[in-house]
């Protein structure tokens, strides 16, 4: 029997936390202090910003996610709208999977696993939510 769209978007809200711990790897893998040095002091904290935007719009998706997922699945205009939201946020960020270069960071097999982990943790997130915005 298939979960309940409340479990789902209870999980979905699991899997955004899960999200989180691959981006706090992000500017040490990808060795960002020396990556970004010739930048201007402005873009180097501007890059920052965009980061911290990013993991805060992920935390949010998360918390609301996992307590509201039952209002959320009742279907209201507004979960509706927060869940295409998220649908969309996450198939823009799939779709990046495919065009980003990641190959020469991808050095240990753990690395790769986890890239293909995540790109199936953003399809269920694309699903879940899509689903939630089609038939909440």
């Amino acid at each position: 029997m298939m979960p309940s769209l409340a479990t789902l978007i209870f999980v979905g809200g699991l899997l955004h936390f899960s999200v989180l711990i691959a981006s706090a790897l992000v500017p040490f893998r990808l060795d960002w202090k020396n990556e970004l040095a010739s930048l201007s002091k402005l873009h180097w904290q501007m890059y920052w910003v965009y980061g911290g935007y990013v993991v805060m719009s992920i935390v949010a998706f998360g918390i609301i996610s996992v307590t509201n997922a039952t209002e959320i699945a009742e279907g209201s205009g507004l979960a509706r709208a927060f869940c295409g939201y998220v649908c969309v946020f996450w198939l823009v960020r799939l779709v990046l999977q495919a065009v980003l270069d990641v190959k020469q960071h991808l050095t240990e097999w753990w690395l790769t696993a986890g890239y293909h982990a995540l790109s199936v943790v953003f399809l269920l997130l694309v699903l879940i939510f899509g689903w939630g915005a089609i038939h909440g």
